[in-house]
């Protein structure tokens, strides 16, 4: 029976890794809420099912976010597993990067999910129960040249997640942060990514080799999405879920690496930084 299976809320539900995701749901025989600006496109993906209810969803809106989860308790009565997933990547120098640029960054990839999540919280803590799946991306790890608002609002996201872990784990809610390397999606297609408008002389030649560099890299992604989800469903799974999960051998060496800078610019000041008390401390 399906009566007692989860319900899934996934963002972003329309292309990318939300479609894996979503059929990874379906296939286990859960309900799924898909979610995403184009409600057609996602019903031509998965067609007809029962367990599957679309709704449109633009994160960055308040209105759209309290309509979705309405729709989806009204329809299954509950929501077990939220996933953060829309985003967009905005491409570019800092100093080429428009504060409106900055700040539609900013909006879809920290203040949306923030938005889905504040309106699904009453539902978990009301059942005392459920699951927060953000992903984030090595950038959400370690800043990278020509990526200052992705970091940004990666960045934001991890701080967030990390501190909102214990401030719901007394209700039985779970949280996991999902840092992915590069996966083969439409994630640097014209229709997730742009790049900021070329205005600086000095930034001409590094900015032409990252932006080719992405699309070189579009289509050939060493990460299969189809994997993530299945994982991702293992791990929803399971009774104390990891509160990070780093996707893929490349985002293994960016923590990796992380890591190692972190300990040696520790190391290298441990002394000054460790004699800076009060002398009656």
């Amino acid at each position: 029976m399906t009566e007692n299976k989860k319900v899934w809320f996934i963002t972003g539900a329309g292309r990318g890794m939300g479609v894996e995701f979503t059929k990874a749901a379906l296939a286990q025989g859960y309900k799924v809420v898909a979610t995403g600006r184009n409600t057609e496109k996602i019903a031509k993906v998965f067609g007809d099912d029962e367990n599957l209810l679309v709704v449109k969803l633009d994160v960055t809106s308040p209105a759209d976010v309290e309509a979705a989860v309405k729709a989806a308790v009204e329809k299954f009565g509950k929501i077990d597993v939220l996933v953060n997933n829309a985003a967009k990547f905005l491409g570019g120098y800092f100093e080429e990067l428009t504060p409106e640029q900055i700040e539609s960054q900013l909006r879809t990839n920290l203040i949306g999910p923030m938005n889905v999540t504040r309106e699904v919280l009453p539902v978990m803590r009301k059942q005392r129960s459920g699951y927060i799946i953000s992903i984030s991306s090595g950038a959400g790890l370690s800043g990278f040249e020509f990526n200052a608002a992705y970091s940004a609002s990666k960045f934001g996201l991890e701080g967030w997640m990390e501190s909102l872990h214990p401030e719901v784990s007394p209700f039985g809610i779970h949280t996991t942060i999902v840092n992915p390397g590069m996966f083969r999606t439409e994630f640097l297609t014209k229709e997730s990514a742009t790049y900021a408008v070329p205005s600086i002389e000095d930034y001409s030649g590094r900015r032409e080799r990252n932006q080719d560099s992405y699309n070189v890299q579009n289509g050939k992604q060493a990460g299969d999405s189809g994997k993530l989800a299945e994982v991702l469903i293992k791990i929803s799974n399971e009774e104390n879920p990891p509160r990070r999960f780093i996707a893929g051998t490349d985002a293994v060496g960016i923590a990796e690496q992380k890591i190692a800078d972190l300990q040696k610019q520790i190391n290298a000041y441990r002394e000054i930084s460790t004699s800076m008390a009060h002398e009656d401390a």
